[in-house]
């Protein structure tokens, strides 16, 4: 069983930053073949895509987060990262990650980022 535990989260000024932390336990599944997606759902809106890390180390973002956000992975802790700067007040939403290969596919709970005016 492979659980995926969320945390960084929290409200923040317009403009400030913060890092989401999202850490893998369990057993059966090699982290270096694991790729993390990160994922966001606003009040309202539909789950969207925000971010990617491949097993290589390769990076790819939302246009809306291209610049503010980096994503990255630290294998030896299991955990993968979502640095946030310059913060808007519509990034505000839940942000969830997902950590896939091949047919493994596993979520966090998701945590929830506010920023205010």
């Amino acid at each position: 069983q492979v659980q995926l535990v969320e945390s960084g989260g929290g409200l923040v000024q317009a403009g400030g930053s913060l890092r989401l932390s999202c850490a893998a336990s369990g057993s059966g599944f090699d982290i270096n073949n694991m790729n993390w997606n990160w994922y966001r759902q606003a009040p309202g809106k539909q789950r969207e895509w925000v971010a990617v890390i491949t097993s290589t180390g390769n990076t790819d973002y939302a246009g809306s987060v291209n610049g503010r956000f980096t994503t990255s992975r630290d294998n030896a802790k299991n955990t993968g990262y979502l640095q946030m700067n310059g913060l808007k007040r519509e990034d505000t939403a839940i942000y969830y990650c997902n950590m896939f290969y091949a047919t493994w596919d596993y979520w966090g709970q998701g945590t929830q980022v506010t920023v205010s005016s």
